[in-house]
């Protein structure tokens, strides 16, 4: 989905904005972060293979809700602040969970810990909290299903509504009970959440065995275990050893006519009655505390003997101990707020610095990638990290021999904190950047407003390759089979030289290709084919445009009636748009009048590919019809994706925040401050889930 070239850049981008070096426009910034959380969520429960650190994807995520707070018009339906991370594996089945499984809220520090508890304490103001702690797990999400005693189902996180079916491997972890004595506590079904684990020890024997018959080691054990619940043959997933922690009860139905177990009153009782019946959960681990205060001492005290433990953590999780009072707290659509998660530092090691490459990215970007000595941080073999930009290679004064300290928050890319300048020995050298570009030897420039320097040679071999495997990706135009290796091949052999040239590739040499069988390469013409016919907010995402995401593609997109519109378009008519500012617009403006561009939109066309806004809204002369409208808060009798599909069925146009342009606001539960906002206005309808389902009816 994702190429090495793409990662570089969301790393470039992430950096930037962690680094402040980016601009302060909020609708530049906004479509910008939810491009890197969407990706990194990708990463983290689809690939295991997280690229972020935990502090640096919290901040990202936090600019982005604080962003969206204060403009609400920039807010989106599918931004990463609207719903649980995403991400299923489409090789095993998918099950609905019972209950949503959510991500915690993450704190580093005392003052994080006092504001939550502030938070708590202000939703029940007269209310006595005891705080719970517990060890935080550093494994693969799990969903168990037990009905009449009987385990039935286990899933994985996936989306956090939706996960994989993985009841088979589950049955191969032996601290897991296939059966229970439920019926005790007249408890009918049940369901419980945990994680999946490695012993530290069995992952050391697991490392040593595979090197032994010449495999790559497995980088950590959180990874292992993610990977090893996915596998489709049991045996094998037997042979891993994996172990499991229960540590939450997230639904349970008892008995008609029965009580209710009393341990299932607090958080910390329920889980010693799960151990009591033979569950792996932290009983021993819990403790309970009747202030803050002490929770952050405790915490303080943890850290320092986290390796004590035989299995990877990499923080604790602090929740209210009462059921009744999580009930009342309830949850935002990201995380409950009873709970929170304290991450421990970061880790760190040193390295020496051997090389530096410069990698050409699609938009023509050269990135500093310093190869250092292979050193493991945090359970993960580290050997390329980016440098980001000259900028930062001469602020941090790294120079090629140094030993660098080299910090991995969590299983996340690393990067260099610094070099020990006072380990030098006279013989390092300065990092040279290029003049010229690598790849194509053109001059390489560097805008004044920018920190990277840039190939600007369009025709140049590795943004050509960049280019075309952008727009083959999945957010784009979802040509499945033309991934980074297959576009590489295809260029390499004259097969590809520019994106038009997919839609009329030649088969025959294909057909002579090794690992081309007939079936493979009726697959890929059919996956190009179909790709013809997606929206045209794909086509502008997919063309690569610079500083255009697939938010702002989808605004550019309802804009128009057919692509060589934006011919006629200057910055100004574009600023007028939403997500879009004055660099946007002139990125777009710049792209729209090269020849080189219409001539690839004209051979586009020529080939089949939609550039005609097919889903332009036609007047239905339905009870919204020419009336902005906005849903806010949880919906009772629909999801709100049903609300807003009837809404522009009757003519609506939506809107992503409250504004002077609003006509109707539909409040459902914990509506929040955009019903206040809107009250404020006093120019906009407010309308009850009911009123609006009256309406729509009507």
């Amino acid at each position: 989905m994702y190429t090495s070239q793409d990662q570089q850049r969301i790393f470039q981008l992430s950096k930037s904005i962690l680094g402040n070096t980016l601009p302060s426009d909020a609708a530049i910034v906004a479509p910008q972060l939810r491009e890197i959380i969407v990706y990194a969520d990708w990463c983290y429960y689809v690939e295991n293979e997280p690229v972020l650190a935990d502090a640096e994807y919290d901040h990202l995520f936090a600019m982005l809700k604080k962003i969206e707070q204060d403009n609400p018009l920039l807010k989106t339906d599918d931004s990463p602040t609207q719903r649980v991370a995403y991400g299923i594996s489409e090789r095993l089945p998918t099950v609905a969970h019972l209950v949503p499984m959510l991500s915690l809220d993450n704190t580093y520090n005392a003052e994080d810990l006092n504001d939550w508890a502030k938070r708590c304490s202000g939703i029940i103001p007269e209310e006595q909290i005891i705080f719970c702690v517990e060890p935080k797990y550093d494994g693969a999400s799990i969903s168990l299903i037990y009905e009449n005693g009987k385990l039935v189902r286990a899933a994985t996180r996936g989306d956090g509504v939706y996960g994989e079916e993985i009841t088979t491997n589950v049955k191969q972890i032996k601290s897991i009970p296939l059966s229970a004595a439920f019926e005790h506590s007249h408890v009918h079904q049940i369901e419980i959440r945990g994680e999946v684990v490695i012993h530290k020890n069995t992952f050391a024997e697991l490392n040593k065995q595979r090197a032994n018959e010449g495999q790559a080691p497995l980088a950590n054990p959180r990874n292992a275990a993610s990977g090893t619940l996915r596998m489709l043959d049991p045996n094998e997933v037997a042979k891993r050893k994996l172990s499991a922690i229960l540590y939450h009860i997230s639904d349970v139905s008892i008995d008609s006519g029965a009580a209710k177990p009393a341990a299932l009153n607090s958080h910390f009782d329920s889980l010693q009655w799960l151990y009591s019946i033979g569950f792996p959960t932290p009983a021993k681990e819990l403790k309970t505390f009747d202030s803050i205060e002490a929770v952050i001492q405790y915490c303080s005290e943890f850290e320092g003997r986290r390796d004590d433990l035989p299995y990877e953590i990499d923080g604790l999780v602090i929740k209210v101990n009462s059921i009744v009072q999580q009930e009342k707290m309830g949850m935002t659509a990201h995380h409950p707020r009873w709970a929170v998660a304290y991450k421990f530092k970061a880790r760190q090691a040193t390295s020496k610095l051997l090389a530096v490459e410069f990698q050409v990215g699609r938009t023509g970007s050269v990135t500093p990638v310093a190869k250092v000595t292979p050193v493991n941080i945090g359970g993960a073999m580290v050997s390329s990290i980016s440098l980001f930009n000259e900028d930062v290679v001469r602020e941090k004064d790294i120079h090629i021999g140094d030993t660098v300290l080299v910090e991995r928050a969590g299983d996340v890319i690393p990067y260099i904190v610094k070099p020990l300048a006072e380990l030098r020995e006279g013989k390092e050298q300065k990092i040279i950047f290029p003049t010229h570009c690598p790849v194509c030897n053109e001059l390489l420039e560097k805008p004044a407003d920018e920190a990277v320097w840039r190939c600007i040679n369009i025709a140049c071999a590795a943004q050509v390759v960049e280019r075309i495997i952008h727009f083959c990706s999945k957010d784009a135009m979802d040509i499945r089979g033309m991934g980074e290796s297959n576009v590489q091949k295809f260029f390499d052999l004259g097969l590809l030289k520019i994106i038009p040239d997919l839609y009329r590739i030649d088969w025959t040499k294909v057909a002579q290709l090794e690992g081309f069988k007939e079936k493979s390469i009726a697959n890929l013409q059919a996956a190009i084919e179909a790709s013809k016919s997606q929206h045209l907010a794909r086509v502008i995402f997919g063309l690569g445009i610079r500083h255009v995401g697939e938010t702002t593609a989808k605004n550019l997109a309802r804009s128009i009636t057919q692509l060589r519109d934006f011919y006629d378009w200057d910055e100004e008519k574009l600023k007028a748009l939403d997500d879009v500012g004055p660099k946007v617009a002139a990125s777009i403006v710049h792209f729209f009048a090269s020849s080189e561009n219409r001539e690839m939109i004209d051979l586009l066309e020529k080939n089949g590919v939609n550039i005609i806004n097919i889903q332009q809204h036609k007047s239905t002369g339905g009870t919204f019809e020419g009336k902005s409208l906005l849903f806010t808060g949880t919906l009772a009798q629909m999801k709100r994706s049903e609300a807003e599909a009837k809404a522009e069925a009757k003519g609506a146009t939506l809107l992503s925040g409250v504004s002077s342009k609003l006509n109707y606001l539909v409040v459902g539960e914990d509506a929040g401050s955009k019903l206040e906002k809107a009250k404020k206005l006093g120019t906009v309808i407010i309308l009850s889930e009911q009123e609006f389902l009256e309406l729509i009816e009507a």
